[in-house]
């Protein structure tokens, strides 16, 4: 497929902080995207959850589940505006590397924790990941990707200027990723499909966990409309497929939407590089106005209904116990940290270098993983 002009074109990559021959067969941001589904960053994401713990159901999605949904929905969008599919695919699975076990819980509490060591942030700890924690190569530590996916990672939300994340400032002064402009056409895409992603999965998992019912979320703005479409075409539907009916249309009029206004921004800019994308100011793929705030309306609903459920508040009381037992125990006990950590243990420099290993640990740990170690040095 011929890329547009303001495409990221993997023949004119910055390249990657340590030189590698080129590929024969991929090209620079496929490679990128292969290193990224082979880390073993990425396979622990089966095990990490969103919003519900792993225990609490085979069917509600993880990290890894979204993740994949995240880079198909950025790979459709990202083809229709002639852009790189491979970078923003490479970023969309890669863009929730730095997540702890129990989801944003997890991060709230370990953020706590780190907050005399530079605090905790799972963008700057996925570049962390993808620079020096996975080792496996031979030449290099971490997975040694092209700077426009490493550029991706750091700042798909928007330029990063305030208070900079200490991991993302260590790496950056190594490797100017230019974290004062916006990101490339393709991460923003990837961003984009992780808001399409989850609104309409926790809607999903919402109902499947008796949060709210169907007719509650039929009140809400392009739910609502979507349920009558699915009402009219089939009208003697059963719940099950009535459901899924309908939120694959709300998943739908979301990506339209992106890329109807996207078009519309591209056309206005008439960005002629890349680097034309980066220096705008503004991101150039976004929702319309009249749907964002639609949007506005549906996160409001499910912080509410959904992530300050009942139950849901009394799990994550449950696993901020559990980061908060395990960050201070290994704190004063580092020899409990696996063999293979010892190494970084014995040359970590005061209590600010050593907890920013016990951060990278336990921001690692899958949620099984975190329960059975709390479980065995706690009972």
């Amino acid at each position: 497929m011929e890329l547009a002009p303001y495409a990221c074109d993997p023949a004119l990559s910055r390249g990657r902080l340590y030189p590698e021959a080129i590929s024969t067969f991929r090209s620079p941001f496929q490679r990128d995207r292969d290193r990224i589904i082979h880390s073993s960053a990425f396979r622990r994401l089966k095990h990490k959850t969103q919003v519900f713990v792993e225990h609490e159901g085979d069917y509600f999605r993880t990290r890894l589940t979204h993740s994949i949904e995240v880079a198909q929905v950025a790979r459709t969008i990202a083809g229709t505006l002639g852009l790189n599919q491979e970078l923003t695919e490479a970023v969309a699975l890669a863009h929730d590397l730095g997540h702890t076990p129990f989801g944003h819980t997890g991060e709230d509490a370990l953020h706590a924790l780190m907050a005399p060591h530079g605090g905790f942030d799972h963008n700057a700890q996925a570049i962390r990941i993808v620079t020096s924690l996975e080792r496996h190569y031979a030449g290099f530590d971490g997975l040694n990707l092209t700077w426009e996916t490493l550029e991706g990672i750091a700042k798909h939300n928007g330029p990063v200027t305030d208070s900079l994340p200490y991991r993302l400032a260590e790496y950056n002064a190594r490797h100017d990723l230019e974290l004062h402009t916006h990101a490339s056409a393709e991460a923003q895409v990837a961003a984009l499909a992780d808001d399409i992603a989850y609104n309409n999965h926790d809607l999903m998992d919402g109902l499947r966990a008796g949060l709210f019912t169907d007719r509650e979320i039929a009140d809400l703005p392009i739910v609502g409309p979507a349920y009558a479409e699915v009402d009219r075409t089939w009208p003697d539907l059963d719940g099950k497929r009535r459901r899924h009916e309908a939120l694959r249309r709300v998943f739908g009029a979301m990506v339209a939407d992106v890329i109807e206004t996207a078009q519309r921004a591209l056309e206005e800019a008439r960005p002629e590089t890349a680097q034309d994308v980066r220096d705008l100011g503004r991101p150039v793929i976004r929702f319309s106005a009249p749907v964002w705030a639609e949007i506005g309306e549906i996160r409001s609903f499910l912080f509410t209904r959904m992530y300050r459920a009942p139950s849901v508040m009394d799990e994550r009381a449950r696993v901020t116990c559990v980061i908060e037992d395990l960050f201070p125990h290994y704190m004063r006990r580092p020899e409990l940290l696996p063999d293979d950590w010892q190494a970084d243990v014995a040359e970590a420099r005061g209590a600010t270098s050593l907890a920013r290993i016990v951060a990278d640990y336990i921001a690692g740990m899958t949620d099984r993983y975190a329960l059975q170690q709390h479980t065995r040095l706690f009972g």
